[in-house]
């Protein structure tokens, strides 16, 4: 469970929220304190980006995917693992779909 404002959601065994629903800049927040990380302006870019890949495509893109879809939004600055990594470390596509409430990648062990 994460507690947002003083309400829990459910979250599966690794701290995935299970309704899509539930996701709120609030929760985002509250996941990304569990994964010791401090939102900037550029987790959000990426956030957001994850999300628009999501509503797309209906599923979490795995590290390449995420990558290329990235650079192509993004440019090839941004578009690369080193700077992923740089974000959501130690694995950009799991802890950046969790942070923006989409279920887990589904090659990401």
């Amino acid at each position: 469970m994460l507690e947002v404002d003083g309400l829990l959601l459910p979250t599966d065994e690794d701290g995935y929220l299970l309704n899509l629903s539930d996701w709120s800049p609030r929760a985002a927040q509250a996941l990304a304190i569990q994964e010791s990380i401090e939102l900037t302006p550029a987790h959000w870019e990426i956030i957001e980006l994850l999300q628009a890949f999501y509503r797309e495509f209906q599923l979490s893109p795995a590290m390449r995917p995420l990558v290329k879809w990235t650079a192509q939004k993004l440019g090839p600055e941004k578009g690369r693992s080193i700077y992923l990594m740089s974000l959501f470390p130690p694995s950009p596509a799991r802890v950046a779909a969790k942070i923006a409430g989409l279920p887990r990648p589904a090659n990401c062990l």
